[in-house]
């Protein structure tokens, strides 16, 4: 079936029933920084024993969950990359009492309500609203608070979102299979990182995270691996670019007009080039190979505008519509029902702008692919 279809459940949101109970603990043991300043941590968990692996499907749904959760918490991602039986996260923990300004003054409930709305249904939040209007007009306006309160010790807080994440994807993954129980080894590992844009601690750790999948043999070249932030950078995701560009010190939007993407893969290849023994005869440590690194630092980072539409065009998921803009259009209005009544109002066909010609694509569908 299409990938959609397999996916189905992994974005849907919190309705009237509790979250099942926590199997990863809630110990905390986090270090953290100057009481103003954001930090960040690299995060990895691993599947118990190692033993449990994820497909394709699989990495893409735990890839949505972890985007999507951190959307809702605050958490910032810098990078990512899913394996099949671990994960590895660059995350950017913002400074809490900042961010949560945005709730603040006489429209701030109504703003936090709306922005409850990216993890729980219309539904839920309808019932959230009739509860604290009734305990106000009962006189416990405290209580309401409370309420309001514990929504927010939710957000800005790096061990509740990987619990969460784990846990979601845990439901998700269990009922896909059909199996009951624990998912994950342990809680998870974690190490302070200074968090400087453009500081060599951080752009080092990205560079490692996003290398995974070349030292384990996945794939030759780090691009070709679509469950990282790099590989999904390249497939045109302005999130995971921005990201890339916090880790090099670049201007939020500078993935191309800094010259971010050019930069990163330079500092993929040189620092993830492939160690050999004294007689050059055994790898002692796996990477990129000699010859990559060399062409890759010839071309100072730079990919022909080929490899970046297929590149683009790889990276899209189910539903597309690939073609001149009239013909992506067309397709589009024959679907527009199927999309999100924002999309719906929105132009069909996005030009990729990578391409020499014109060419257009028309993202996913929000229930199925097309025919």
């Amino acid at each position: 079936p299409p990938l959609e279809e397999q996916l189905v459940g992994v974005n849907a949101k919190t309705g009237l029933f509790p979250a099942a109970r926590s199997w990863s603990g809630g110990r905390k043991r986090m270090l953290g920084k100057a009481p103003l300043e954001s930090y960040c941590y690299h995060v990895m968990s691993r599947t118990c024993g190692g033993d449990i692996w994820f497909d394709d499907v699989e990495k893409e749904a735990l890839k949505r969950v972890i985007w999507r959760m951190s959307e809702f918490c605050g958490i910032k991602v810098v990078t990512y990359c899913v394996m099949g039986n671990h994960f590895h996260l660059l995350a950017e923990v913002p400074h809490r009492e900042t961010w949560l300004q945005r709730f603040d003054g006489p429209l701030g409930e109504a703003k936090l309500l709306e922005h409850l709305g990216v993890l729980y249904s219309k539904a839920y939040l309808g019932l959230l609203r009739e509860e604290l209007t009734d305990l106000r007009r009962r006189g416990m306006a405290a209580l309401a608070q409370q309420r309001i309160e514990a929504l927010k010790k939710r957000f800005c807080d790096l061990s509740l979102f990987v619990k969460e994440v784990k846990e979601r994807f845990s439901r998700w993954y269990n009922k896909r299979h059909g199996r009951r129980g624990t998912l994950w080894m342990d809680r998870f590992k974690s190490v302070l990182v200074e968090g400087t844009g453009g500081c060599e601690a951080l752009r080092t750790m990205a560079a490692y995270i996003d290398l995974n999948p070349v030292r384990a043999r996945v794939v030759k070249d780090p691009k070709d691996y679509r469950w990282c932030g790099y590989g999904e950078a390249l497939g045109g995701s302005r999130r995971a670019q921005r990201g890339l560009c916090k880790a090099l010190g670049k201007p939020v939007d500078g993935w191309k007009s800094a010259g971010a993407a050019e930069a990163y893969r330079c500092v993929l290849h040189d620092t993830g080039r492939e160690v050999l023994d004294a007689r050059k005869a055994v790898v002692v440590r796996r990477g990129v190979s000699a010859e990559k690194v060399r062409e890759a630092l010839a071309e100072r980072g730079k990919l022909s505008l080929g490899e970046l539409v297929r590149l683009r065009v790889r990276y899209f998921t189910d539903g597309l519509a690939l073609g001149s803009r009239e013909f992506v259009q067309e397709v589009f209005g024959a679907n527009r029902g199927q999309f999100s009544p924002k999309r719906q109002r929105q132009d069909g066909a996005q030009r990729i702008s990578e391409s020499e010609t014109e060419l257009y694509a028309m993202r996913r569908l929000r229930t199925r692919a097309v025919g």
